[in-house]
This record gives structure tokens, C-alpha cells and sequence, in this order.
């Protein structure tokens, strides 16, 4: 049902996106925390469709939907919090405020691997602080952003304000960002598609728009000789190779010193071979299918690159219930450095590069050389090697012993620096800030005739 203030006439009249903004970051806050209602008591049909169209294993159905429902929660409570006009300071006689508003109309573009927490956090950002939404869902999952699209007006947002546009992105994707009434694009996908997206704007006449952009990143882990290896191969697998690897955050490369290499190499193939890869429907599954055809040829066009330029360390096997579909072995290959990577390669490859004690700083200088900056881990009991590693490394998360995915609304903002995305971070506090745009007010109150709040203090002590 519809908020008090959003009555069924208005909506009746095809409310506008300027009715949107005027509605109030209040109301639009309760609807958001509406469609998080929502969400949760439709999560088997959310868990469903994550499952078949993107290939998530249920644990990672699961986190998926209930990241969405925080990003529903998260930005209604930032809303609140920011976007009611704030008083400023200013002299005697005069009074100021600033407020945030809604810049109009936002084209949402969504990849497919988090296929309702990314998809439903930039609809619902942009929405919660007063714009209309083009959503642009990733061909792969449409279903799932149906769904999410049709809880999101069922909580009370106007379909008029909220648009699904599914296709592809070099149709649909690239009409709605050439177009002049666009206010703004938020993005998650690739460096190229991002680089492509930010030219179409810049050439376009009239008002210069922002440009949310999360992109890819070489992420890497750094273990040294003091790391707990129980503890670091665990956190290896499960950043590498959770949701097949394919994640913006999974860990690429692994840096390991040479003094415990051989240890817990042999730790990492051991763990690997434990690895279920199969159907992700089933609670048995680690680590289901690539999402296509596509992916999985790229992936084992690399992994046979990487195999006869380096060394096999391990992969994971994969059982005859993989000969139909889109399945790939878990692979651990060791290099002999970073840049024999040209581009991130998106799915369950990991990586390994050898290094000595006397070079760790060798090791931040390379992985900075890659121009990358999304998550860096690193294992180390001596807290002056983390420390050095937070000073010399530009990556937007960074994961202190522990796993380097799994990013928490609200607890580790989520966005990367340099190829890795413009920033604001999402689900962080600064984040609706970029989706509007500030207006301040300076009301002269001497014009009135003086400042009533003194003169009423005046007669007071009279």
C-alpha cells in the first residue's frame, strides 16, 4: 500500500518524477523499508531464480538476497539521516539551510553475477534520494530483476518511477546513456564497458552527469611467513573461488613467500581437491557453472596460457555430472609475476606468485604498477607489515586476515580507485550523495523587520 503523504489519486494520475522528489526522503524511505519487508518473505523465489539463471550456489543465494534487502534498509536510514534540509551557520539576521534533492532521471546498469543485491542497491540509492530509475538489467538475468521490480512497486513505488528495460547493453544499454535527458549512470561491469559509457557521455550536449562506476579489479592476497596457513588457506579458497570466482572482488593473484610456499601450496591443493563442483541447486555444491558459453571458453582459452607459461599447482575435479553445461575446474597455476596478466580474467583462476622476504615492498609496488584497485588481502601476525602494506597499496577495501569478498552493507563500503571504479562507495554513507544534487537557502530575516528570535528573547528578560 501507498504511504499517507503518496495518495491513490495521485498515483492514479501518473506520478512524475518530480512527485518523487517532493514526496519527501521520509516517505520514500518507508517504501524502501517496505520492499525490504518484501524481499524477505519472497526469499524462496528470489533463491530460486539466483540459483537458475545466474548459476549462484544457495549459500550465495542467500547472501545475495539478504545483501539486496540491507541496501534497501541501509540507504532509507541514510536518507533520513541526510537529505532533510540541515541549518547552516550564518550572522545574526540571517538564517541558511541546505538540502539534498533528486537530479532527475537515473539509468541503472547491472551485471550479472549479483543479480538482485547490485541490481536492487543501485535502484534502490537512486531512488531513495529522489530520481526516476531506468533499470537496465544484465541480459543473463532478467527474470530475477522482474521479480525485484515488481516487489519494489508493490512496496509503493510508482511504476512510472521505476522502469525495468532489460536487453542488450549495446542497444538498450547504449541508447538510455546517450540520451540528453539522462541525469546520471551507475554501472557495475567491466573497465572497457565503463571507459565506453563515460565517452558516450562526455559527447553529449548540455549538462555534464555523473558517472557511478564499479569495475574490475587484480585483486590480490599477500601471505607471509608468519600467517597462520590453516587459517590463510581457507580464506584462499573461499576468495578465489566462491561464486566461481566470479565475483569483482575474488582474489586473483596470490603473492606467497618463498619460505612457506612449498607448505602451503601443498595445504592449497589438498583443500582444492575437496572442492564439490556441480549442480548449485544442491547443498553439496561449492562452486557451480560460469554463467555462459562465452565465459567458459575465455576461461579455459587463459587457463591453457597459464598452464604452459607457469606451473600447474592444482585443480579441483569435476564429476560426470559436469559434461553438460557451462563448468570449469577450479585452477591454481604459479607465474613467475603479475604481468604476464593483461586483464582481469573473471572466474575460478587463481594466480600464484613467489616472493622473497627482503621484497615485499617489490610486491605493493607491482600490484599498484597494474592500475588496479579494488580489495588487497594479507595474512600476517607482525602488525607493522599490515601497516605497511595500508600505507604503500591504493585499493579501495583492504582485509586484514581474513577472506577478501563478502563486503558488508553498512560495515565495509564497497568500491574501488584508478581501474577499479570512480567511488563513492556503495553501502557507505556518502554514497546517495553523488545520485543528487545540493541547494542552499539564505533567507535575510532582518527584512522583516529584525530577527524575531532576539526580540522575543529581548522582551523576555524585560
Amino acid at each position: 500500500m501507498p504511504t499517507s503523504r503518496w495518495s491513490s489519486a495521485r498515483l492514479r494520475s501518473r506520478p512524475t518524477r518530480p512527485d518523487w522528489n517532493r514526496l519527501g526522503a521520509e516517505a520514500r524511505a518507508t517504501i524502501l523499508e517496505r520492499a525490504a519487508a518484501l524481499f524477505e518473505d519472497h526469499t524462496a523465489a528470489l533463491l530460486a531464480r539466483c540459483v537458475r539463471e545466474a548459476g549462484k550456489t544457495l549459500p550465495d543465494a542467500v547472501a545475495v538476497v539478504r545483501e539486496a534487502v540491507d541496501y534497501c534498509r541501509y540507504y532509507a536510514a541514510r536518507a533520513r539521516k541526510d537529505f532533510p534540509p540541515a541549518p547552516l551557520p550564518g550572522p545574526t539576521g540571517e538564517r541558511n539551510r541546505l538540502a539534498l534533492a533528486g537530479r532527475g532521471v537515473f539509468v541503472a546498469i547491472s551485471p550479472w553475477n549479483f543479480p538482485l543485491a547490485i541490481f536492487v542497491g543501485q535502484v534502490a540509492a537512486a531512488l531513495a534520494a529522489g530520481n526516476a530509475v531506468l533499470a537496465k538489467s544484465a541480459e543473463q538475468t532478467p527474470i530475477t530483476a522482474a521479480l525485484a521490480v515488481g516487489l519494489l512497486h508493490r512496496a509503493g513505488v510508482p511504476a512510472d518511477v521505476l522502469h525495468l528495460l532489460p536487453g542488450p547493453g549495446e542497444v538498450v544499454g547504449a541508447r538510455l546513456v546517450a540520451d540528453g535527458r539522462t541525469a546520471g549512470v551507475v554501472f557495475t561491469g567491466s573497465t572497457d564497458t565503463a571507459r565506453v559509457i563515460n565517452r558516450a557521455l562526455a559527447a553529449r550536449a548540455g549538462p555534464i552527469v555523473p558517472l557511478i562506476a564499479e569495475t574490475g579489479g587484480q585483486n590480490a592476497l599477500i601471505v607471509d611467513s608468519t600467517a597462520l596457513p590453516e587459517q590463510a588457506v581457507g580464506d584462499i579458497v573461499q576468495s578465489a573461488f566462491n561464486s566461481a570466482g566470479q565475483r569483482c572482488s575474488a582474489l586473483r593473484v596470490l603473492f606467497v613467500q618463498e619460505e612457506i610456499a612449498a607448505r602451503l601450496l601443498g595445504m592449497l591443493a589438498g583443500a582444492m581437491a575437496e572442492l564439490v563442483v556441480g549442480d548449485p541447486g544442491l547443498l553439496e555444491t561449492d562452486v557451480g557453472p560460469v554463467i555462459d558459453a562465452p565465459a567458459l571458453a575465455a576461461l579455459e582459452a587463459h587457463a591453457a596460457r597459464m598452464v604452459g607459461e607457469g606451473r600447474l599447482v592444482a585443480r579441483a575435479p569435476l564429476s560426470a555430472d559436469c559434461a553438460h553445461g557451462t563448468f570449469f575446474a577450479p585452477l591454481a597455476v604459479e607465474i613467475d609475476s603479475i604481468t604476464r596478466l593483461e586483464r582481469e580474467v573473471f572466474g575460478p583462476i587463481l594466480h600464484v606468485v613467489r616472493y622473497p622476504a627482503d621484497r615485499l615492498e617489490g610486491v605493493l609496488d607491482a600490484i599498484n604498477a597494474t592500475g588496479y584497485g579494488l580489495t588487497l588481502g594479507v595474512h600476517s601476525r607482525i602488525d607493522a607489515t599490515a601497516r605497511l602494506v595500508e600505507s604503500r597499496v591504493r585499493a579501495g577495501n583492504l582485509y586484514v586476515n581474513r577472506n577478501i569478498i563478502g563486503a558488508v552493507v553498512g560495515v565495509q563500503p564497497f568500491g574501488g580507485e584508478g581501474l577499479s571504479g570512480t567511488g563513492p562507495k556503495a553501502g557507505g554513507p556518502r554514497y546517495l550523495h553523488r545520485f543528487a544534487v545540493g541547494r542552499t537557502v539564505s533567507i535575510n530575516t532582518a527584512a522583516a523587520g529584525g530577527n524575531a528570535a532576539l526580540m522575543s528573547l529581548a522582551e523576555g528578560e524585560e
